[in-house]
């Protein structure tokens, strides 16, 4: 019997998920690496390993927890994984002749393999436990120093509750995406840290209302003020029942979810509402008990209705009662509406167009082709013709106003934090540093300006500020305060502002200046190799361009993971600027990119990689960095695999071998 099947999203004709073959392998790779020895174990699982049996719902499920657990102990790593599940079809049953068990079982396999090979990383020493009550005091406190409200948010999906704990930007829509999240309000804490909070925070605020910092921002080279010590734990039962109180009105009909959010030191509770007035609308004059806005002051907005572009599949929703405006945020930052944003949305033509009255196919589904009708209640348009677009206005961002201001935020994420307010208009005492090949002056700014002086003060390098939603780097521009004139006697503080705050949530830059947690080079090569893949570390060397301000200077790095014998890509070029940005990176992706270097092919095996634990490699970095040192502007990218270590240089017309070694 074969371990190759039908591929499920095709049934065999072809498509991206089995790379146009039509067929998808049967298999399934676990593996385990201990990141402290460098052992790695694996199992490849097949269709004549699974056990299936019936669940608590009545389902037949193949449970793999037991062997990934047997794994970790092969390799004295303390992991406790989530339930590792293989869900086979209703026909299955044990009665039935082994060859059709085995193909039911082939399918559900090959259907669980979207993700084909899982890794799992751990030390010898468990991890300290998160205790959620803990974890969710330390996230009120960071959301009163960065002035952001923390929302717990209870979706409803398929009858049962979906948890999410996310910071948003006051003001900001809710979001009206797919439902996801954790079963509970202590899993979804126990999923998401600082980092994974502020993920997504432009995507939500963006189109919220900007306001000014009320407070007087400090100056360069004192000391970032610190806040008093985080609360003790806070009781999440207590707060996830109060919630799940609000996902039912007071005449008993069920509310599409409910948020509780924290602002200005203390929890406001209301239940959402649909935005157009749909059935779950609230009864008039209901408030939502501490949530009910006060005499006063305003509340913010709510999530607009949908929009005539959009579809009838997304649900928007809003609040049931807003909660008062924030004390420490003034007055509307000021500004003016986008001039290019002409509609609710970027739009363009939906596919329906092409389709003709004919049903609304899924969503994986190809359009057919050949009538100019559209279809009445398409679920991407709704009938218009016109569909949103993932395109933002290049104008303003996507935030459908151009600010004056921008609001900065720079935080070390734990306890220190720093507000600075540029606002165009303000007269500064600028220097000319250089001039553009067209003549145009470029000025450098005072240092409150420049986010590099302030790196100093949290005592990090300047190349290692990141925006905290995405970790991507803050530009060279900004780190020293440059800005290129647009014409004489143009105001170089609102230029700076134009250039630092296009496609910011309400006009603000949250920045965070904290080291990277990378592992040392040499126990990054020994896990790769132990895994039997390659390493590639690039570095490209542009100390030379150090007195000029209008190009990158430094070191830039790069550390990927490719398949053992994927020779080096001309276009792997560094884009880290520290070393240890590109080693952190590459660690915190492994677990995921390494589902996408399977063999392609169905008709060949998994493979299983093992190692026993070893001391770590040798750094070959400080060479590597030489070596780039004398080569100025090209890249020079090391290769690592078990077969021994390549140098390469990346030149206009391709990739040239320069050394090689054991």
């Amino acid at each position: 019997m074969s371990d190759v099947t039908p591929c499920p999203e095709c049934a065999g004709t072809g498509c991206p998920r089995c790379h146009w073959r039509g067929r998808r392998r049967a298999q399934l790779l676990l593996t385990v690496a201990n990141t402290d020895t460098g052992a790695v174990a694996s199992h490849r699982v097949t269709p004549a390993d699974l056990a299936p049996r019936p669940d608590a719902a009545g389902a037949v499920v193949a449970d793999l927890t037991p062997r990934v657990r047997a794994l970790a102990s092969t390799v004295a790593v303390a992991l406790d994984p989530e339930p590792v599940l293989v869900r086979l079809p209703p026909a299955w049953r044990p009665e039935l002749p082994a060859a059709e068990r085995y193909a039911l079982a082939a399918a559900a396999l090959a259907d669980a393999a979207r993700r084909p090979w899982r890794l799992w990383l751990g030390g010898t020493a468990a991890a300290a436990p998160v205790d959620p009550g803990t974890r969710l005091a330390r996230l009120c406190h960071l959301a009163d120093l960065l002035l952001l409200d923390l929302v717990a948010t209870v979706r409803r999906r398929a009858g049962r509750p979906w948890w999410t704990v996310r910071y948003e930007v006051p003001g900001s829509p809710v979001p009206d995406g797919p439902v996801e999240g954790a079963p509970d309000l202590a899993t979804a804490l126990l999923r998401t840290d600082a980092a994974a909070a502020l993920a997504g925070l432009t995507e939500r605020g963006l189109t919220a209302p900007a306001r000014l910092l009320d407070p007087v921002p400090p100056c360069p080279g004192e000391r970032a003020p610190l806040l008093g010590p985080v609360p003790p734990p806070v009781d999440v039962e207590r707060i996830e029942r109060r919630v799940l109180a609000e996902l039912v009105e007071s005449t008993g009909t069920g509310r599409p979810g409910a948020q509780a959010v924290w602002r200005d030191g203390r929890w406001w509770y209301t239940g959402l509402r649909r935005a157009d007035g749909g059935p779950s609308t609230p009864a008039p004059g209901r408030g939502a008990g501490p949530c009910a806005v006060a005499p006063g002051r305003g509340a913010g907005p709510s999530a607009p209705a949908p929009g005539r572009f959009g579809g009838p599949s997304a649900m928007a929703l809003g609040r049931v009662a807003e909660p008062p405006g924030p004390t420490r945020l003034g007055e509307m930052m000021p500004g003016r509406a986008c001039p290019d944003c002409r509609s609710v949305g970027p739009t363009r033509d939906c596919r329906c167009r092409a389709a003709g009255p004919v049903p609304v196919l899924p969503r994986s589904d190809p359009m057919p082709a050949s009538s100019p009708t559209p279809v009445e209640g398409c679920d991407r348009c709704g009938g218009t013709e016109r569909r949103r677009s993932a395109l933002r206005c290049a104008t303003c961002g996507g935030s459908r106003r151009l600010h004056r201001a921008v609001l900065v935020t720079i935080t070390d994420l734990r306890h220190r934090v720093v507000h600075l307010t540029w606002r165009g208009g303000a007269p500064e005492a600028t220097r000319t540093v250089t001039t553009t090949p067209d003549g145009r002056a470029v000025v450098q700014l005072p240092e409150r300006y420049r986010l590099g002086a302030w790196a100093r003060v949290f005592g990090v390098p300047p190349e290692e500020l990141a925006e905290a939603d995405g970790g991507h780097p803050i530009p060279r521009a900004l780190r020293d305060g440059c800005v290129t004139l647009p014409w004489v006697g143009a105001d170089p503080v609102r230029e700076y502002v134009r250039q630092a705050g296009g496609g910011l949530p309400a006009g603000r830059l949250v920045v965070t200046a904290t080291r990277p947690a990378a592992p040392p080079p040499g126990e990054l090569i020994r896990l790769v190799l132990g895994l039997d893949l390659a390493l590639h570390v690039g570095v490209l060397d542009l100390r030379q361009h150090a007195g000029h301000p209008l190009r990158p200077d430094g070191r830039w790095w790069s550390a990927q993971v490719r398949p053992r014998d994927a020779p080096v890509h001309p276009d792997d070029l560094p884009t880290r600027p520290s070393l240890a940005a590109a080693l952190a990176d590459c660690l915190a992706d492994l677990a995921d990119d390494v589902g996408e270097l399977v063999p392609t092919d169905p008709d060949e095996s998994l493979p299983a990689p093992g190692a026993p634990a070893r001391a770590p490699a040798a750094n070959p970095l400080p060479e590597l960095a030489r070596l780039a040192a004398e080569h100025p502007g090209r890249a020079v990218t090391l290769r690592v695999t078990r077969a021994g270590r390549t140098v390469h240089r990346h030149d206009d017309d391709g990739v040239r071998l320069v050394g090689q070694g054991g």
